[in-house]
Order: C-alpha cells, then sequence, then structure tokens
C-alpha cells in the first residue's frame, strides 16, 4: 500500500480540527429534478461513481514510523494520505428524508466533524418536497482538498463534462533545502514583523490603522452549531457595477460583502464607526487546469474591509486600491501569506501546536471571504442540471462568519456559514447582500 505524505499545510489543517471546529469544504448543489424519484437515483450514481474515484478512496493516517522511503527529519509525527483498504462509498453517501429547506438541513450537517479513521468527506442527498429538485451537500476535509482539488473530486462523480484539452503543464520550480529548524524562532519574528506592516494592507486615509477595528457581532464562542444559506445575483449586474466603478469582479464582490456588513450591523443596533474588519482573502497557488498534486496550494491576502465608510462607491474605491497593493506585492508577502510559514515547521511541531494555531486565527484575522472558481459549462447528475450552488468555507475558532462565492453560468453565488448561536439573523445578512448590489447600481447609475 503506497503512502503520500501531507504537505505542511494539508498537516495544519488536519491538526487544527475540533469537534466544535471542523475543518471542512462545502458545497450545496440545488439540481432540477424529472421525478421525485429523482433524488434516489442521484445517490445511487453518486456511491456507484465513487467506487472508481482514486482521490476518494484516500484516508489519512498517523504518520510514527513511516517507510523507508519517506523517512525524513520533517515527517515524523506527520500524517500521510494512503488508499483506504475497506473503502465502502456507501458509508459516505446518504440519502435523507425529503427536505422543504435545504439550508436547514445543510447548516446542521455542516456543524458535524467527518470521520477521520476513513477518507474524509461525504456526499449528502437531500430530496425536495415538492419532487422537483433535490440538493447535494458534498463536505471534503480541508486536509484532502482545497477548493480546487474538491471541484475536481465532485466533477468526478457528477455526469462526464466535454472539457477542452488541457494545456501543457509547465516543469515545476526547485524547491531548495527545508531550513534548519534552529532558525525558525528568527523566520517567525521577521514574519510577524511583516504580518504587523501588512495589517495596514487597503486601508485608505480614512481607515487609520489606530481607529480601525473589527465588531464583537464577529466574534463567537464556540458553540459547536452552524447555519448557513445562500444568496443569488445576477453576474451582469456585476459587470455593470465594474465597468463604473472600476477595479475587478473580485473586488466588487468584496465590496458588496463589505457594504452587506454595514447594513446588517446597523440593523443589529451595533454601530459601525471605525469598523474595518480584516478579511484573510485565500489565493490559490495551483493553476485551474491541473488540480493535482492532491493537498492545499495557498497563500492569501489580508485586507480591511471598509464597513465604516458610508458611500458605496467609496467602499469599492477603497477595496480596489488595497486589492491592488495586494497584487503588487504578491501573495507571498504580508500577513496573508502567513499559511507559507507551514512548509517552514516541522510535522511534529504541527501536532503539538495544532490547537495553538487553531486559536490565534481571531488574532489574525477577523473574516474570510473566498471564492471557488467553476466551470462555465453545465454540471449534471443523471441528467439532471445544477441549478443553484452554494460554497461553503470553513468556520474558524473565534469566528462567527465565513463567506465563500462562485460564479456559475451567469450567477454569482455567496454561500454563508455563521455560528448558529452567535448569528441567528443569517437571513437577513443575506438579503443585505442583494441590498447591497442594488445600492451599488443605483450609485453608478447602471
Amino acid at each position: 500500500m503506497t503512502s503520500d505524505l501531507l504537505a505542511p499545510l494539508d498537516l495544519a489543517f488536519w491538526n487544527i480540527e475540533t469537534a466544535e471546529h471542523p475543518m471542512h469544504l462545502g458545497a450545496l448543489g440545488v439540481f432540477a429534478a424529472r421525478s421525485p424519484a429523482a433524488g434516489a437515483h442521484a445517490a445511487d450514481l453518486l456511491a456507484a461513481r465513487a467506487a472508481g474515484v482514486p482521490g476518494l478512496r484516500m484516508r489519512i493516517r498517523d504518520v510514527w514510523q513511516p517507510p523507508l522511503a519517506l523517512r525524513r527529519p520533517f515527517a515524523f509525527g506527520g500524517a500521510a494520505r494512503e488508499q483506504a483498504p475497506d473503502f465502502d462509498p456507501l458509508d459516505h453517501v446518504r440519502l435523507h428524508a425529503p427536505a422543504g429547506d435545504f439550508h436547514t438541513v445543510a447548516g446542521r450537517l455542516m456543524q458535524r466533524p467527518l470521520v477521520r479513521a476513513r477518507p474524509p468527506w461525504e456526499a449528502h442527498v437531500l430530496p425536495g418536497e415538492d419532487g422537483t429538485s433535490f440538493a447535494v451537500l458534498f463536505k471534503f476535509h480541508h486536509a484532502l482538498a482545497d477548493g480546487l482539488r474538491a471541484l475536481g473530486l465532485a466533477a468526478a462523480v457528477l455526469d462526464p463534462m466535454d472539457l477542452p484539452a488541457p494545456r501543457p503543464r509547465p516543469a515545476p520550480p526547485r524547491r531548495g533545502p527545508l531550513p534548519d529548524v534552529r532558525a525558525l524562532p528568527g523566520r517567525l519574528r521577521g514574519a510577524l514583523s511583516d504580518a504587523g506592516r501588512a495589517l495596514d494592507i487597503g486601508a485608505s486615509v480614512a481607515l487609520s490603522t489606530l481607529d480601525a477595528r473589527s465588531s464583537d457581532a464577529l466574534t463567537a464562542a464556540s458553540s459547536g452549531t452552524r447555519r448557513t444559506t445562500g444568496v443569488s445575483l445576477d453576474l451582469d449586474d456585476v459587470h455593470r457595477i465594474r465597468k463604473a466603478g472600476g477595479g475587478t469582479v473580485n473586488d466588487v464582490l468584496i465590496a458588496v460583502v463589505a457594504g452587506a456588513l454595514r447594513r446588517w450591523l446597523d440593523e443589529r443596533g451595533d454601530g459601525t464607526e471605525g469598523v474595518a474588519p480584516r478579511a484573510l482573502i485565500p489565493v490559490s497557488q495551483r493553476r485551474p487546469r491541473t488540480a493535482h498534486p492532491q493537498g492545499n496550494r495557498l497563500s492569501g491576502y489580508l485586507t480591511r474591509l471598509p464597513v465604516c465608510d458610508a458611500d458605496p462607491l467609496s467602499r469599492l474605491s477603497t477595496v480596489r486600491a488595497a486589492m491592488d497593493r495586494n497584487k503588487d506585492a504578491g501573495p507571498a508577502r504580508g500577513a496573508g501569506a502567513v499559511a507559507l510559514l507551514a512548509d517552514h515547521v516541522p510535522a511534529l511541531g504541527h501536532r503539538l501546536g495544532g490547537p495553538l494555531v487553531g486559536q490565534a486565527a481571531r488574532l489574525w484575522f477577523d473574516i474570510l471571504v473566498t471564492s471557488v472558481p467553476l466551470p462555465s459549462l453545465g454540471l449534471r447528475l443523471g441528467g439532471h442540471p445544477l441549478t443553484e450552488i452554494c460554497p461553503f468555507a470553513p468556520l474558524a475558532r473565534g469566528h462567527a462568519l465565513a463567506v465563500a462565492v462562485s460564479t456559475y453560468r451567469g450567477r454569482v453565488h455567496y454561500g454563508l456559514v455563521a455560528d448558529a448561536a452567535a448569528v441567528p439573523d443569517l437571513d437577513r445578512l443575506a438579503g443585505a447582500v442583494t441590498e447591497e448590489v442594488t445600492a451599488l447600481l443605483a450609485a453608478c447609475g447602471a
């Protein structure tokens, strides 16, 4: 049986998980159904196809005495992927009773950690009560896959697509030797110094770091509960805002989050004066057409969201300037690139320090805003077309809310995950997303 050692960042995700803060990604896909039996048929298809996908048969096991070929100083105390000898897709694909509200069920399922003793993924099929639709909630542990890799695994159990031939892959860059462990304290001090300087990235003159703050509404104790919801927008509206206000589609989508948070906080009576929470915006380091090898290839940007600014166009301008500065510096610089430090920590350090790293997330950023790319071609399961897709991000310790965004066939889909105890009004925040797009369109005269 062959093994594949987890990369340092994968190992970090594996070790910071707790029962209250599971580290899995999710996506809730809604499919149009031709008959009430479509959900049951879809569950059978998923189980049959999963049996033939090698990536879905991979479990993660601890590595204390690795095979001779894998013996490296940094590997001791780590973990590895290997083919599960007793893999049964029926342990992972589950058909549920008909549901009237897919998100009510999805929230409960997202709060349950994956079983770590077997391949860490699940697919939950939720038939609709009216028989005209069904949903599938995919869950993949972040140690198994990042967003692009998860997309590839999910696509492997959906209906085949006619995709263009991939471009030739460039040769991977040569990696230097791993650093001496004795040099880590100095490297960490340097990284923390960079992080301190990078906290200002994206702040305008009006958002002086002396005044900028987060909001208590984005902080949560560990209740272990989850609530999810989704918002669907017209991508053409986003393009109209982009053309009038400048920047990229991603800039607009981030500015929408800032404006929605402002509306939501105002309605809660929390106040927005001086509020500029730090948003961690992951950046994939892998190419879309080359989702291999397995594991995460991530860095990130850290940007303050101008929630305190009352002008929608000014918020967009601030976000645009922030992201331009981030891109100029590159994903390997600044506080958002702290994930790259994982490469310089021995495996045993990840195991012993995992809980501390999880607790430190609250000190690093206030909210996660991530995007998950989807193919423009129509996705189907058993011939039933995918009509909606809501991506879900893991909710870090101490955080109340995480935001994920995908564009699919002319629509933008926001997936919101929240601590159910801390954010009982998540639907109101979802409504604020739609209202912010309307306000931006009006401000742009679009």
